[in-house]
């Protein structure tokens, strides 16, 4: 008996020993600490595109009707009696209202996951949307010597450069794709010359149009020189120019719905001031057209 319990517990020390043995030989090596995962990148939903860039021409619509027979009230066509209360100064007011212009765009770039520049598309709003609104936002304003501007318009005219920087942002880094010798392409190469003759214009003419005026003096007098030797809204005419070049460089809808709402938002407006000039100047230039040389 001794013998056998001798037995029974060298077998118990031997299955004890053999199990830790299986226990040390088999078990699962310990879990490696998991590496957060990457947020999810956003992806390109193409009915999201043409949802917006169905909106944004439906507002174009809506700007021109409203504002094609009564002009937008600020600058020379806001009423002396019956001015809104709350304005900002004209430099601080298209800082604040150009600045979502560059700022979304730059901050959808920034989202990309990997956050590189590797599409053509990337490439294309940054030498071109983006470089518009860095002039627009960091070098306009502050030169410029228009009235105060009103805050409701400031407000409204926010949202829409949120919403359009947004859409074309989205666009361009998201879901637009191009071959790899777009650009050689006719639409490209005639697209930017046309963005460049365009943005050449329109600083051209904003410059003459400092040039009116004497630090501190808000009264309007009639533009010379450049294209507004042809027409009333030279720099319109050439903000237009740009953004249909754009469009076509682009050669996506929701370009193409910013070009149109541009001319439907500033063209009525430079009919205006063309009439405006007529009215206040009697020696105005009676063959100069409002918007487009020679024609209109």
């Amino acid at each position: 008996m001794g013998g056998s319990a001798a037995g029974r517990g060298v077998r118990r020390g031997s299955n004890k020993a053999g199990a830790g043995a299986g226990r040390g030989l088999f078990a699962s090596a310990p879990r490696a600490a998991r590496r957060p995962r990457p947020p999810p990148s956003m992806q390109c939903f193409p009915s999201l595109v043409l949802a917006l860039s169905s909106l944004l021409g439906a507002l174009a619509l809506l700007q021109l009707s409203l504002y094609l027979r009564v002009p937008s009230r600020y600058g020379k066509h806001e009423e002396r009696l019956c001015r809104p209360r709350g304005r900002l100064p004209a430099r601080c007011a298209w800082f604040l209202q150009e600045l979502p212009s560059f700022l979304v765009p730059a901050l959808l770039l920034a989202l990309r996951s990997p956050p590189r520049l590797e599409p053509l598309g990337c490439r294309l709003l940054c030498c071109l949307f983006c470089w518009h609104y860095f002039y627009r936002t960091f070098i306009y304003p502050f030169f410029t010597r228009g009235r105060p501007f009103p805050l409701q318009l400031l407000f409204f005219g926010t949202l829409f450069c949120i919403y359009n920087g947004f859409l074309q942002g989205y666009y361009l880094i998201y879901c637009a794709e191009y071959p790899n010798d777009w650009c050689t392409d006719i639409r490209f190469t005639s697209g930017l010359l046309l963005f460049l003759l365009g943005m050449g214009i329109n600083i051209h003419s904003d410059l003459l149009l400092r040039q009116l005026r004497k630090p501190g003096e808000v009264t309007y007098k009639i533009p010379q020189g450049g294209l507004f030797t042809y027409v009333s809204g030279a720099n319109y005419f050439g903000e237009i120019v740009e953004w249909f070049g754009f469009a076509i460089a682009t050669w996506s809808l929701p370009a193409f719905a910013f070009a149109f709402f541009t001319l439907c938002c500033i063209g009525p407006r430079a009919y205006h001031h063309h009439r405006y000039y007529l009215k206040t100047f009697t020696d105005y230039p009676k063959s100069r057209k409002a918007l487009i040389p020679f024609v209109f």
